[in-house]
């Protein structure tokens, strides 16, 4: 790389400000309760790492607790690596193993510099009150202790909790329905293994998620693609590439579309679904971002409703968190033993801890958990916005009604060269060709809005930074930097 940006100093943190991100912390005793929480604050970044947290005056009179309980929190932070006191300057945030320990290796070039910005994963923190859901599930292990401890299924009372919410959307499912899977790209892949073997055709949009379509090509399926319009499906070119291809699987990303943000209407997912069932293709439904609704709108009736044989993949890692690596299938009955079967062939079970903390969520009501994360993300989506019309005033991009990204079109096609270039700004990007099955798209750019919106407006100037480099006509192509490309895993 030519360039590395250096990272920034995060900004001291105010006690007022603090006081409200700790909310109504454990008092029983109230120090290990402080602790904990800011802990869980310094960890998912809420607390920037490097930040200097206020006084211990000032975050006493803050939150009208006594000097001792801070200082016995601060202390606990220190001992557990949480934060480092600094002489005659106060006390700063920082992370066991220091500040790439979040960092795997696979994800990011082994050569980029501090202070880069990761617009690749398109991945949130996670969201408040996990840390407290995980500590609660270890008190229920210790009954599942006494047993082998697979589930190839998944544990029953998860596959219950599961079905409640397809029932509670409107789609009346039992139990025996669901197949508990590690993500969503797990169960896409028992979709593909089980469901399409070397003569089958599988039909799928670009742009699209391109691991979900090594994924579906698990069981060795012939790819086919459909352009997906930057406006919307083309249900006509739909029907015309079904009727001639007769495809075994269609793989259907409804709601909030990765990577266009598009969502279907109902009466779309009426007319699809039926031409589906129709010609006797299964669709394989991609609903990992369906609870990430932004804006005001009536909820959406689950594809499946409208598609009988339709196999839906659901996902905990985007509606809550990356590292709860929980998905699930959901499919006609007769279907479910030949994907079990598929799944055993994978892996035997999801760990069990995460299968308890996931049930123990949506056995309590998972919408206040949900609710904070789309908060987060609402204003991120904005404060990015604000950023490319003001930076990138050329770029076309539609306001999306969720999901976690932009899909901005840009006025030539140069998204690879920005890629390349705008890691020499310090930012890594995903150019449009990497969503492209079959190559094209190179007019577009993914723009994830999962980090803080300091940093998004930051990489935003980068980009923009980059662009100008890539549009000056007196440059000559640009040279690729050195290094691995990061997996895309979101």
């Amino acid at each position: 790389m030519e360039q590395t940006t250096a990272a920034a100093p995060a900004a001291p943190v105010a006690a007022a400000r603090l006081a409200t991100m700790v909310g109504d912390f454990d008092r029983s005793p109230a120090y290990v309760g402080l602790a904990t929480a800011l802990r869980e604050l310094i960890g998912d970044g809420r607390l920037a790492y490097g930040a200097r947290l206020p006084s211990e005056r000032d975050l006493t009179a803050a939150l009208g607790v006594s000097r001792t309980t801070v200082t016995r929190a601060y202390a606990l932070l220190r001992e557990s690596a949480y934060a480092e006191a600094r002489q005659g300057s106060g006390t700063y945030t920082r992370l066991p193993g220091g500040r790439v320990r979040a960092l795997d290796r696979a994800l990011w070039p082994s050569d980029v510099g501090s202070g880069v910005i990761d617009l690749v994963c398109a991945a949130a923190t996670a969201p408040p009150g996990i840390a407290a859901l995980y500590a609660e599930a270890v008190d229920d292990l210790t009954a599942h202790l006494g047993g082998h401890g697979y589930f190839p299924a998944g544990m029953p009372g998860l596959q219950a909790a599961i079905a409640a919410t397809y029932a509670a959307r409107g789609l009346a499912t039992r139990p025996e329905q669901v197949v508990v899977t590690a993500g969503a790209l797990a169960a896409t892949a028992v979709a593909g293994a089980a469901l399409a073997g070397p003569r089958d055709k599988v039909l799928v949009e670009s742009p699209t998620y391109p691991n979900a379509v090594q994924a579906l090509r698990t069981g060795g399926g012939r790819l086919l693609t459909l352009p997906l319009e930057p406006t919307g499906w083309d249900l006509d070119a739909v029907e015309a590439m079904v009727r001639r291809h007769r495809p075994r699987l269609v793989h259907v990303m409804p709601d909030f579309h990765n990577p266009t943000g598009l969502r279907m209407s109902e009466a779309e997912r009426e007319r699809y679904g039926r031409l589906l069932s129709s010609h006797g293709a299964i669709a394989v439904v991609d609903e990992a971002h369906h609870l990430l609704h932004l804006d005001e709108a009536s909820a959406a009736t689950p594809f499946a409703v409208h598609a009988p044989e339709a196999v839906c993949v659901g996902s905990a890692s985007k509606s809550v968190w990356g590292g709860l690596r929980l998905g699930w299938l959901r499919a006609p009955d007769h279907l479910v033993d030949g994907l079990t079967r598929a799944r055993v062939g994978l892996d035997l079970g999801a760990p069990v801890l995460e299968q308890l903390v996931l049930t123990r969520l949506l056995e309590g009501g998972i919408e206040p958990l949900v609710d904070a994360h789309r908060e987060r993300l609402r204003r991120q989506r904005d404060a990015m916005l604000a950023a490319v019309e003001r930076h990138l005033p050329d770029w076309e991009v539609r306001r999306p009604g969720g999901g976690m990204a932009l899909w901005c079109r840009l006025p030539r096609p140069a998204a690879t060269a920005l890629s390349t270039e705008a890691e020499r700004h310090g930012v890594l990007l995903a150019p449009g060709p990497s969503f492209a099955p079959e190559g094209g798209l190179d007019r577009f750019v993914r723009l994830p809005y999962a980090l803080p919106e300091e940093q998004l407006v930051t990489a935003v100037q980068r980009i923009a930074d980059a662009w100008a480099v890539v549009t000056d006509q007196r440059t000559g192509p640009p040279t690729q930097p050195s290094g691995a490309d990061p997996v895309m895993v979101a």
